[in-house]
């Protein structure tokens, strides 16, 4: 799968001794972070669930699991990206290594739990807007993605 335009991955740096372990995640002075901060939200999902398609116009997503396994799915709905109607699968969680991921607007995004119960963490450029929030139906035919599919058999 191809990686989408936009898309950025930050790859997190721990801190460990014996009394903890510390992660920054984002810095308001990270470039990576350039859109700024409008909402904190978190979610606590449970094994098997798939939440999609969800797509914004001006928002801009940082997603972060630090407990459990998430597959996040990325379909490219911008017509002036170079990698429009490309789609892209992050995995993220402790086994995947610590990172944060950036979705830019116009990204449809989706997400299914595959390990136990998964926290997500996600920060918004801009408070939550009814009037910026698209949702697609997970077996979009123009999307084409299966979510009841496994791993490819190798």
């Amino acid at each position: 799968m191809a990686n989408i335009a936009g898309v950025e991955i930050k790859e997190l740096v721990s801190h460990a001794d014996e009394r903890q372990v510390f992660r920054e995640i984002i810095r308001v002075t990270d470039p990576f972070f350039a859109e700024g901060f409008g909402q904190w939200s978190y979610a606590c999902m449970n094994p098997g669930t798939a939440k999609a398609w969800h797509i914004h116009r001006k928002q801009v997503d940082w997603w972060y699991v630090p407990l459990g396994a998430l597959k996040l799915v990325l379909h490219d709905l911008r017509p002036d990206s170079p990698t429009y109607k490309q789609t892209q699968e992050i995995l993220l969680g402790p086994d995947y290594g610590h990172k944060v991921v950036r979705i830019p607007p116009g990204v449809a995004h989706g997400s299914k739990v595959i390990g136990g119960v998964t926290h997500l963490f996600y920060i918004t450029s801009r408070t939550y807007d009814p009037a910026d929030e698209g949702r697609i139906p997970h077996d979009d035919p123009d999307i084409g993605y299966d979510w009841t599919a496994g791993p490819p058999i190798k």
